[in-house]
């Protein structure tokens, strides 16, 4: 199968959950005996340098990018709010990627070809009038849901902004939902959600998989003193408001009273000032670090205080894999079915925190049981080549429908309707 995967950042360096869950994929589906070519936008916000591409991410048949600049203005957004269309979209609407997908669709036959999330649907047409593929949608999040739970937990300015532009995100997604012939969700939830809001088209449930081989997990670290971690993207505004929270509510008033010998150790890249100039008692801010795994290893816990956000955590998935244990609210736990102490702890409240913390420094031939427990479900319910078998296969049965479908039409001189 021919596999045409479009991208709205380049899937490199595996720093965030996009590009782990973009890669993993695609290299699975190459493992499998699949043809995949890359057609990513380069952007300004994320820009990579493909010189500085390792010799072994070599499983694209060809990779092709196209600059976007995305940034965000202040004068086309504040414009953007006496229009109609939706300004999330509009950043990732661009005429020369729209020409180089044309150009390409005409030099080549694609099986398929796969939109990572709704901000690539603009391009449909394009597919549409240059090839026969069947269009599916690789869908990260309900991409409007995250910014719905951003604006409830946001500055007033947030709030304010926020609530004009995301019924227009909410519009244009449910509006796009039977553009495509198939939809894959991240997780169980999203697809149930897809359902409710109308979706009819064949869908399926691809989450997040890792080549866990790459993963060495370190258990020395139960044996130290216990330390928490954080990593991400600190550019992503859920991130930033769940540190902000955990800092505020949980760190300050509970956590550093109660364990005087408790250090919290945050890295990720492109952080916001006030994390960068951060003084708070026995918090320690890394930046972006070299290797997220050797990061992760240093410390026992990883805590995601997300409040927003939506889709999958890979880093979780990533601290799994290097059999850590994880304290996480529900929502961080979204499509990762873990159980509440035995791969993880879950903690929605400021005093729940507390008592995981609580129960790791009490019990620490448990805890790091636990992360045993986390590395063992990770390799049973992550791994990409099962995860990349199960979507190839629902494509087979997606053009083996399509042919028949053809076939029948074509009997009666009809062809089938793109």
């Amino acid at each position: 199968m021919k596999i045409l995967q479009l991208c709205k950042k380049f899937p490199y360096p595996l720093k965030d959950g996009e590009a782990i869950a973009v890669t993993y994929l695609a290299h699975a589906l190459a493992d499998l005996g699949h043809e995949v070519t890359l057609l990513s936008m380069n952007t300004s916000k994320h820009w990579f340098d493909l010189e500085h591409l390792p010799a072994d991410y070599n499983h694209y048949q060809a990779i092709h990018t196209v600059f976007v600049d995305n940034r965000i203005r202040p004068l086309p957004a504040l414009l953007n709010l006496f229009g109609s269309s939706s300004y999330h979209i509009e950043r990732f609407d661009n005429a020369a990627f729209a020409e180089k997908l044309a150009e390409l669709l005409q030099k080549e036959h694609f099986d398929v070809v796969q939109l990572e999330s709704v901000y690539l649907a603009p391009y449909i047409p394009v597919i549409r009038r240059h090839s026969q593929a069947r269009v599916a949608l690789r869908s990260h999040n309900v991409e409007y849901e995250i910014w719905e739970r951003v604006a409830q937990t946001g500055s007033s300015f947030q709030r304010w902004y926020l609530g004009k532009i995301t019924p227009r995100l909410r519009a244009y997604e449910l509006a796009r939902l039977n553009d495509y012939d198939f939809v894959s969700a991240i997780t169980t939830r999203d697809l149930e959600q897809y359902r409710k809001l109308g979706l009819r088209k064949p869908a399926g449930v691809t989450p997040i998989g890792l080549d866990t081989r790459k993963y060495q997990p370190d258990f020395r670290s139960y044996k130290r003193p216990l330390s928490l971690s954080f990593i991400g993207s600190l550019d992503w505004i859920p991130n930033q408001e769940g540190l902000r929270w955990f800092l505020d509510q949980v760190w300050t008033p509970l956590l550093a009273p109660a364990f005087p010998e408790l250090k919290f150790h945050i890295a990720g890249r492109t952080a916001p000032a006030w994390l960068r100039n951060l003084s708070v008692e026995r918090v320690v801010f890394h930046g972006e670090v070299p290797d997220s795994a050797a990061f992760l290893n240093q410390h026992s816990i990883m805590v995601t205080p997300l409040l927003a956000g939506g889709g999958m955590r890979a880093k979780i998935l990533e601290a799994m894999a290097l059999g850590k244990v994880t304290i996480s609210t529900s929502i961080g736990l979204e499509g990762i079915s873990a159980t509440h102490g035995r791969e993880c702890f879950v903690a929605d409240t400021p005093e729940q925190f507390l008592d995981a913390v609580r129960q790791a420094t009490d019990k620490r031939a448990a805890l790091e049981q636990m992360g045993h427990n986390a590395l063992a479900f990770c390799q049973e319910h992550f791994d990409h080549h099962a995860v990349a078998g199960r979507l190839a296969d629902a494509y087979g049965e997606l053009q083996n429908i399509s042919n028949a479908a053809y076939g029948k039409n074509a009997e009666c001189g009809v062809r089938s309707a793109e």
